[in-house]
């Protein structure tokens, strides 16, 4: 996957589209982030390929 879009972009539109998202759910730790995935994906009750999907599509706005 290309990233085009920063990684505050990102938080930015993934809160638009998913009001239950709050700054809080994107901070972690370096060498955490599957941390932090699967803690999305369980609050937002999508799969992990489904996550993968979403943060790929935010790269096409």
């Amino acid at each position: 996957m290309n990233i085009i879009r920063s990684w505050r972009e990102q938080k930015v539109m993934l809160k638009q589209r998913f009001s239950i998202l709050l700054d809080m759910d994107f901070e972690y730790q370096e060498g955490q982030r599957e941390q932090m995935m699967e803690s999305l994906s369980k609050k937002l009750e999508k799969t992990r390929p489904e996550l993968e999907l979403i943060f790929a599509e935010l790269q096409t706005y």
